[in-house]
């Protein structure tokens, strides 16, 4: 469910019309809805209602400070995978017992922060890591509570590059393997072992490799637990996917992956931890932007837009579809147009769409990108030294700049010539 909505057609974001917002904060920027973020949250909440169940927010889908606080206020810890994405959380308000440290590629200063700061749990991917964190710990006299990343080798039957849970893929200990790095880890000082992590993939649209994976899982807690070691949590991670293209897509519903939650791991009397990022923001934020110009050419129209695949580079990158919302809608019968929307970067691939059907479009006239709440702003970058964009939070009738847009000397002031080269003149 999403709060963007037409009315007297124009698109609104809950109780704010998006052209206002436009002529407030300029195009192009990303808009979120507060009461979708809210709704989420809860539809997930109540579906694993009876379950010993933390919800942490998987920030790499939407780091930004307010979204972070939003989840936060509502009771979520958070998932993060950077020394940048701790701070963060930390900086939004999470309470460190309700953060989960994951990550292949964890450093020496990463995991001295993540120990100092008393965090729930670390998610070790690695024998290296394990030996790292350990020395590190007790060098400081702290216990580690750390959770083994088990790589299941299920297929999620998602996208080559956002799929993590195959033996050929660099996430976590083989499945096989986990039980005994389990147990070397419980004799290693400074290590205290609380789980077992896994985390197959994002945007699943199946519960099938779920449930794969979960019993995978739960055979190794059961023989753990056998061997005496006191498996107290299970991190699931996250991957429930959203509908992108609603006419072609339909992801199962949270309640019916807690069912599977319940099905397959609800009697081991284990706290549960899931790490939801595109389930709870995808549906809740857009990139607003403007035509610029309509170009006909040799065998197609082209719509091109102030918006680039450095904005949003998920089209670009995964070849992703995103459903694009006239500003003004469209009357009932409009002809439908095949154009490809397209952005000004100087690449073929910052295309969004290609021969997408749209009613009639001009200079000036506002489009949305939908779903573009996960993986969006968080991915963006300055490629063609383009500003970053900014971003906006709707709450009922009012709504605030949560990130500004840069200048081209904010851009500017982050780099300088070597004293060799000769200054230019002011």
């Amino acid at each position: 469910m999403n709060h963007f909505h037409y009315k007297n057609g124009e698109l609104y974001v809950e109780n704010v019309p998006v052209g206002r917002l436009a002529g407030k904060v300029g195009t192009p920027f990303y808009c979120y809805s507060t009461a979708t973020l809210v709704r989420h949250f809860e539809v997930l909440r109540d579906a694993l209602a009876g379950l010993d169940a933390t919800i942490c927010y998987a920030v790499k889908a939407n780091s930004n400070l307010a979204v972070i606080r939003t989840l936060a206020e509502l009771g979520a810890g958070a998932d993060v995978v950077s020394e940048g994405e701790l701070r963060r959380a930390l900086a939004a308000g999470v309470p460190p017992d309700r953060i989960v440290f994951s990550g292949v590629g964890k450093s020496k200063r990463e995991l001295e922060l993540a120990l100092d700061k008393g965090i729930l749990q670390i998610n070790v991917e690695s024998d290296a890591e394990l030996e790292e964190l350990s020395q590190l710990a007790a060098g400081k006299g702290r216990q580690a509570a750390i959770a083994i990343r088990v790589n299941p080798d299920v297929d999620a039957n998602t996208h080559a590059k956002i799929t993590t849970g195959r033996k050929e893929n660099k996430f976590g200990i083989e499945w096989t393997r986990a039980h005994q790095v389990l147990q070397q880890a419980s004799r290693l000082p400074g290590i205290e072992v609380t789980g077992v992590a896994v985390h197959i993939g994002s945007q699943l649209t199946e519960l099938h490799p779920f449930r794969e994976a979960f019993r995978r899982v739960r055979d190794l807690v059961l023989m753990l637990k056998a061997d005496g070691l006191a498996i107290r949590r299970i991190d699931l991670g996250g991957g429930l996917g959203v509908p992108y293209d609603p006419r072609n897509e339909n992801p199962p519903l949270p309640g019916d992956y807690a069912d599977i939650i319940r099905e397959t791991l609800g009697d081991l009397g284990c706290q549960l931890v899931v790490e939801p990022g595109r389930l709870l923001v995808g549906n809740a934020g857009i990139l607003v932007s403007r035509v610029l110009r309509v170009k006909e050419g040799a065998t197609r129209t082209f719509v091109v837009c102030d918006a680039a695949m450095n904005d949003l580079v998920r089209p670009a990158m995964y070849d992703a579809y995103h459903e694009i919302l006239p500003i003004n809608e469209a009357l009932p019968g409009t002809e439908l147009l095949p154009v490809d929307v397209v952005g000004p970067v100087c690449e073929s691939g910052d295309t969004f769409a290609r021969q997408r059907g749209l009613p009639a479009l001009a200079r000036g006239d506002l489009i949305a990108f939908a779903t573009a709440g996960a993986y969006g702003a968080t991915m963006a970058s300055t490629y063609n030294s383009r500003l970053l964009v900014p971003e906006v939070m709707v709450k009922e009738s009012v709504f605030a700049v949560v990130r500004a847009r840069p200048t081209y000397e904010d851009m500017l002031a982050l780099e300088s010539l070597p004293r060799w080269m000769h200054q230019p003149a002011e």
